[in-house]
């Protein structure tokens, strides 16, 4: 998508048992003591402040002494190092298909690690090569040998090239991960950074560019110059050999709004069609602001929650997140795709859009990109994808076909060609290995080009999919990958992971690792598809938000119920895993039914809702959550909020938490004070902190193998071991 103006989110039927409809989820616990003096419920009651000092002497002291025992112990499992070389061979693999992204002349790009390229290659092919079994790579930027010679922790976080020659490029490079990044510009044809280039400290933000000469640039200018979440508010117009101080402004934001960011709307050719500048009122809500040439900008009439994605053949295709009126009298709907004339739309906004996809109540669009002259959408029916190609006619109305590809699977629209109608798709599925077609959306026709061998033995296994019944009636669809003959008695091991925020769709995938190291062995897993995501569309998102936040963790317990009402598990092989927001949900599982479960993977969670719109990227987070500073919506957060609802006497069992020192998102404090307070109530928690990799929590493929044995060794002690190892 072009525009969002979210930000990146915190980067997976049948009716009812009798038995299952039987079994009521409790209203969540109130907070384990009085809030006007409760745990934690000020920053006077909360013991463990100390831990949100980053890299504070005291809270490194605790990481380290936590990260020795827990490795110590996992480690020491007889099982950890055959785990860890499965994780190592599979993360390592040159056996993988190289993600391929379309330059402007056809040729294609990659970025890829192995063993030899720990931090990464950005490398080069033509399409011809890149279609052979043995594709011919050149080497464009090699970061292990960047980093070795600048004696730097850089982790690549993307480039982008000046259309149409894309000769020069602006590079990102985080120490160690973090969200913040400095950028350098690179000249692709002597590959080397250019000398006297252009160069941006380590900021949150970015660049964009204009003309060879000419950057848009949002980042921390100095003081008062940054959002209340940590974002950039200013965008400059940098010339070429100005400081920033001598950039020149053209748009300020309010340091309430989440971010501002500009990018330019380009045709096929690369030529900037609108310059424009996105405000970010809130995570969901924001402004489009047209930067005119003599350097003014003017509001834009666009929904408020709605989305730019895509400007193919003069048409300008819009998503819209909420209902909405258009200024032509039109009215769409939430979930609606519409479509403008761009030049008359620019010329007079009471222009007609053309409605060009309305979904059903259980379709969903997880991707929308278009190529030279066609838009490409991936549509899913029940979390099941088909890829589709619309064009308009000359009436403007648009008429769709379908891509040749197999069905009831996961299909993802990738790299789209800006001179022909070429685009790569992904297709994959729990128990299928990934397959990568090169499309031609002018003719719907579909060849694959790469395809993966099978990672596990998945001999026998079974993709099923049910529904269980949340506390208000809705029916949560989840997916069961397991062994095909699996005794239905309660007795299998079982991994349930879950998510539910931002909108972000959790669609059937193949891991490799999943496979590996745990289906092959006998686990059961398990993904819930619950509302707070978007496998419905915004409306599935938006029935969670906020006061109905509690929804989501009903709907993450119902399919916990229903899993033990219809025997493929029970309480004491029952576990639970989930990262960032995912984290959060592991922490109400925790806290709300602990009777459930016998083990949980909490990674780089949120859990002091109470402090996080306080701690780094939080702030932003207000429109997901509410903000804790407002009394009515503090209630509704402090019902479910995890480290306050740590209390003594519950049936929690050991979990593991991990975090990274690096993670400038998510701040490392939550996973910290969780584990703290645990201990202190007198409960086993494994804690390990990694100190880089930021919010993906691997720096290095080393590191992310490691990271993965470890869960795996914890998961095996707590659910495949009778009884449980603490």
């Amino acid at each position: 998508m072009i525009r969002t103006a979210a930000l990146a989110a915190l980067l997976a039927s049948t009716a009812l048992s009798s038995a299952a409809m039987a079994q009521t989820t409790p209203a969540p616990a109130a907070p384990s003591e009085a809030s006007g003096g409760g745990f934690a419920s000020s920053d006077a009651t909360d013991p463990y402040l100390w831990l949100e000092e980053v890299e504070g002497e005291r809270a490194m002291a605790w990481v380290k002494e936590h990260n020795e025992r827990s490795l110590g112990v996992l480690r020491g499992d007889p099982r950890y190092e055959t785990l860890h070389q499965q994780a190592l061979e599979i993360v390592q693999s040159r056996d993988r298909i190289p993600s391929p992204g379309f330059n402007h002349d056809g040729t294609i790009d990659n970025f890829w690690q192995d063993a030899t390229h720990v931090r990464g290659v950005w490398r080069t092919t033509s399409l011809d090569s890149y279609r052979t079994a043995a594709p011919q790579w050149e080497t464009v930027l090699d970061f292990d040998a960047l980093a070795s010679a600048e004696g730097k922790n850089w982790v690549y976080k993307g480039a982008t090239c000046l259309p149409p020659e894309e000769t020069r490029c602006l590079v990102s490079l985080s120490d160690g991960g973090k969200d913040a990044v400095t950028i350098r510009e690179f000249d692709r044809t002597t590959k080397t950074f250019v000398d006297g280039g252009f160069v941006l400290p380590e900021s949150k933000g970015g660049a964009t560019w204009v003309d060879q000469d000419t950057l848009l640039v949002s980042r921390d200018f100095g003081p008062g110059t940054m959002t209340n979440s940590g974002y950039p508010m200013i965008v400059k117009v940098l010339k070429r050999g100005q400081t920033l101080d001598q950039a020149r402004t053209v748009f300020t934001g309010q340091q309430s709004d989440v971010s501002v960011s500009a990018y330019t709307l380009r045709d096929a050719d690369g030529v900037i069609q609108a310059t424009l500048i996105n405000r970010g009122v809130s995570f969901y809500e924001g402004e489009t602001h047209l930067l005119k040439a003599d350097g003014t900008t003017v509001q834009l009439q666009l929904p408020a929650k709605s989305n730019i994605n895509a400007l193919v053949k003069g048409q300008m295709v819009v998503t819209t997140d909420q209902d909405w009126t258009a200024p032509s009298g039109q009215q769409f709907k939430t979930g609606d795709v519409i479509a403008w004339n761009l030049d008359q739309w620019l010329a007079d906004p009471a222009t007609p859009a053309q409605l060009v996809i309305r979904p059903t109540d259980r379709e969903a669009i997880e991707g929308i990109t278009n190529t030279r002259n066609k838009l490409v959408v991936a549509l899913y029916e029940n979390v099941r994808g088909s890829v589709y190609v619309y064009e308009p006619n000359a009436a403007g109305e648009w008429a769709r076909t379908r891509l040749d590809l197999p069905q009831n699977v996961t299909v993802g629209v990738g790299s789209a060609s800006e001179i022909d109608d070429k685009i790569f798709v992904s297709v994959a599925g729990y128990l299928n290995p990934s397959s990568l077609y090169l499309a031609d959306a002018a003719t719907t026709d579909a060849a694959v080009v790469k395809s993966l061998p099978a990672k596990f033995d998945a001999a026998g296994m079974v993709v099923e999919q049910f529904e269980a019944r949340s506390a208000d009636g809705t029916m949560i669809p989840y997916f069961v990958v397991h062994k095909g003959d699996m005794p239905l008695d309660g007795s299998n091991p079982t991994l349930l992971y879950g998510y539910g925020g931002y909108q972000n769709s959790l669609l059937p995938g193949y891991s490799a690792t999943v496979g590996k190291l745990w289906l092959e062995r006998g686990g059961v897993y398990v993904v819930a598809n619950t509302r707070g995501g978007g496998e419905f569309g915004p409306r599935w998102h938006q029935a969670a938000l906020q006061q109905n936040r509690q929804r989501a963790h009903e709907d993450f317990q119902a399919v916990a119920l229903d899993l033990q009402a219809r025997n493929i598990t029970s309480q004491p092989k029952l576990g639970i895993m989930g990262g960032s927001q995912g984290g959060l949900f592991m922490g109400a599982m925790l806290t709300q039914r602990p009777d459930l479960i016998n083990g949980a993977v909490i990674q780089v969670p949120l859990f002091d809702m109470l402090r996080f719109h306080k701690l780094l990227a939080g702030h932003s987070w207000i429109a997901e959550y509410g903000d804790p500073d407002i009394p009515e919506q503090r209630a509704w957060i402090e019902q479910y909020s995890p480290y306050q609802n740590l209390r003594a006497g519950q049936p929690y069992p050991e979990v593991f938490i991990h975090t990274s020192t690096k993670d400038d998102r998510v701040h490392p404090g939550h996973a910290r004070k969780a584990a703290a307070r645990l201990e202190e109530l007198g409960y086993p928690v494994l804690f390990y902190e990694n100190t880089d990799g930021g919010h993906a929590a691997g720096a290095n493929l080393q590191e992310t193998a490691r990271r993965l044995a470890l869960e795996y060794t914890y998961l095996s002690r707590r659910l495949m071991d009778s009884p449980a190892q603490e």
